[in-house]
């Protein structure tokens, strides 16, 4: 008997999919445990598995469009069954109001020779407002739009959530903003000497170290460990450094959990890994959760410091700037030294100034003595 599988919810804030890529076509057999489809959330790309078998007999969806949770996805049944009413019965009223509307909404009305200009040039005429008669498409339309042929992408479900978190997140939290200068000589050589004995597949890099030192100093920080409710402040056990990941579509960012319990080598395997997938969109939905304290590096991009948007329900960020080679003073002396610019971006609802201020110099002396990350 044939079966309607529905557009999944496979994240605790997904309300609409888009099919990526189905990976069976019309009359293939699906088989319990089979990955049907690639499907966009609004955190993540996700392989939908599927729970029940039969052959593929209707596909409500194609690769590129997008549908609701809970709306028709695919049929499956038996083959040769017939799926008409069941098809009919699936598509809501509503839903065929809607389809109905928005064939009679996209009838474009243009004429012969602004039609024939368009195909020419490979311009779309779907979104140009005529100013012939009746809204028609005429010449002067096409030349018009030519000389400003903007191109326009329509926004992905990722993009749309990362930016209505940051906007939620801009006007919701007053921001302030703490900077300081961290030396980074002794991390360099600790690094150097760290990665002589590794292989270079496991080779430790600045972000990792940093990572570590973080965890340590939130350990003994606990008024940084924490987030705002509406009634409550809620001072984390664990310690769940985010790491922000740049993909096509914006930032992600995957966590490492129990981050102060984990060497710095779990750290970094970890960190590889988690990024890596991002970049794939193949991280999972709760390896993106209860982040507990977040960290943006842009120092391989050469940024020297910048500020970023607290990454919700976090109470504070840390921005990193790229390591620069430039004077220091040194016991009365200007020598040449590396330095770092780190910026801690702190909901002041919850962090006041004196509390941000003696994280980050915490971080800066471990930092500038980074012995004790490895401790």
């Amino acid at each position: 008997m044939a079966e309607i599988i529905y557009m999944p919810k496979l994240s605790d804030t997904m309300e609409e999919g888009t099919v990526i890529k189905w990976n069976k076509k019309i009359g293939d057999k699906v088989s319990e445990g089979d990955i049907l489809a690639e499907i966009e959330t609004d955190k993540a790309i996700q392989d939908f598995e599927i729970d029940v078998s039969g052959v593929l007999l209707f596909i409500g969806v194609k690769e590129g469009e997008k549908t609701r949770v809970n709306e028709i996805l695919a049929i499956l049944g038996e083959e040769g069954e017939d799926i008409s009413s069941l098809i009919k019965k699936s598509f809501s009223l509503k839903k065929e109001e809607k389809i109905v509307l928005e064939k009679k909404e996209n009838r474009v009305f243009i004429s012969p020779l602004a039609k024939k200009m368009a195909k020419e040039i490979g311009m779309s005429t779907d979104k140009i407002k005529g100013s012939g008669d009746n809204s028609r498409i005429i010449k002067r339309d096409i030349e018009k739009t030519s000389e400003n042929n903007d191109q326009i992408i329509i926004l992905s479900s990722i993009r749309k959530k990362i930016a209505e978190n940051l906007t939620h997140s801009k006007f919701t939290a007053p921001h302030y903003y703490l900077f300081i200068e961290v030396n980074t000589e002794k991390m360099i050589h600790l690094r150097k000497n760290l990665n002589d004995k590794l292989p270079t597949e496991e080779k430790i890099s600045f972000n990792d170290l940093l990572v570590k030192a973080v965890a340590k100093s939130l350990r003994k920080h606990p008024n940084v460990n924490t987030s705002w409710k509406e009634k409550e402040i809620i001072y984390h056990s664990n310690i769940n450094v985010g790491v922000a990941v740049a993909i096509k579509e914006g930032l992600i960012v995957p966590v490492i959990k129990n981050t102060d319990q984990k060497s710095l080598l779990q750290i970094s395997q970890e960190i590889k890994d988690k990024s890596l997938r991002s970049r794939l969109r193949k991280i999972k939905p709760e390896e993106m959760e209860n982040s507990t304290f977040t960290v943006s590096n842009l120092g391989m991009y050469g940024i020297e410091f910048f500020t970023s948007i607290i990454n919700l329900p976090n109470s504070s960020i840390l921005s990193i700037g790229t390591i620069m080679e430039k004077p220091v003073v040194k016991d009365s002396k200007i020598e040449i030294g590396h330095v770092m610019k780190l910026t801690l971006s702190c909901d002041h609802r919850i962090i006041d100034g004196s509390t941000g201020s003696n994280f980050l110099q915490f971080l800066k002396n471990m930092l500038e003595d980074p012995m004790g990350i490895l401790v």
